[in-house]
């Protein structure tokens, strides 16, 4: 991990200190983010003023390759290129899950985005939709992409350019996360408790769904040790199974990717969940790993006032 590379000389041991605590509370892969944000805080020059110079940059090129192949690359800032990426997967799952038995595609995922983006860029339109009818096109077209990211009030109210969390990738930049808020047909206010950052309670100016919401702030991301799949592109799961008797109740939901939540379901992995979301894992072979509720890499932090200098000694 190279996030320090950022933090100035007299703040590095500051900025250590506290990468370390955040590395001692959950894998490298999930406190990635969380440790790059605290980097780019404490950085000289704000993330928001050197993207702006990245973006400058941006750019598409081809890359010949053999046998008559190339690689069409394209460097974009990081929330516009996870957003294509999810609406070519979105896409090409719905193609793939159109499929019938008689069908001779046998194309992966893979190829089905490569394909549904070849399409889209030299003609505008799919060339083959297997939601159409006789009657006009179909719905995959109206696909829109989604990403998943958290952002401070005082960020998006324009008052802090720090870094925002692109949920399961990188951090994210101020300008491009005000924009996107303010094109967002919905928001959801997430609510924290102030000591150890916990999900408290959310609200939206939508009220349907008030459940999803509340798991999806809370979760973050799938809720196995180590997946950082975000929340968005997982299933919510009964910790105890539904069929068994479980509620559909927040204390015995969580989010778990499709890969987690089928071995969960078909393998000796076993779970049980605790208060404020912590879930316990138990291995096929008996070894037990606690999964906490992960804490926003982005929050508002408690301004505490340097202690006043010890008095000096009386002279006698």
């Amino acid at each position: 991990m190279d996030a320090g590379r950022v933090v100035p000389v007299q703040r590095r041991a500051e900025f250590e200190a506290e990468a370390v605590r955040l590395c001692g509370s959950d894998t490298p892969n999930r406190v990635r983010a969380a440790v790059e944000i605290l980097a780019e805080r404490t950085a000289e020059r704000s993330f928001t003023e050197r993207h702006r110079e990245a973006a400058a940059c941006r750019r598409v090129r081809v890359v010949p390759g053999a046998e008559g192949m190339s690689d069409l690359v394209a460097t974009l800032p990081t929330v516009i290129a996870e957003g294509v990426m999810d609406r070519l997967t979105q896409q090409a799952t719905v193609i793939i899950d159109a499929r019938s038995p008689e069908d001779d595609d046998a194309r992966t995922r893979d190829q089905v985005r490569a394909d549904v983006l070849s399409d889209l860029l030299l003609s505008g339109e799919l060339t083959v939709d297997p939601t159409a009818t006789g009657d006009g096109p179909g719905t995959l077209g109206a696909i829109r992409a989604q990403v998943q990211v958290i952002v401070p009030v005082l960020t998006l109210l324009g008052t802090d350019d720090g870094p925002c969390d692109l949920v399961g990738r990188t951090p994210v930049d101020a300008d491009t996360v005000r924009r996107l808020a303010a094109n967002a047909p919905t928001l959801t206010r997430v609510l924290t408790d102030p000591i150890d950052g916990t999900v408290i309670s959310v609200d939206r100016y939508r009220t349907a769904g008030p459940q999803r919401r509340f798991l999806r702030a809370r979760d973050q991301h799938c809720r196995f040790p180590g997946c950082r799949r975000a929340a968005i592109r997982c299933e919510i799961d009964h910790t105890i199974d539904h069929a068994q008797g479980g509620p559909t109740a927040l204390g015995n939901l969580a989010h778990l990717c499709q890969r987690h939540h089928s071995m969960k379901q078909f393998t000796a992995w076993t779970v049980r969940q605790h208060a404020r979301g912590m879930l316990e894992w138990t291995s096929p072979t008996g070894r037990i790993y606690r999964e906490d509720a992960p804490v926003p890499p982005v929050a508002f932090i408690i301004d505490r006032p340097s202690p006043p200098p010890p008095e000096s000694a009386p002279p006698f």
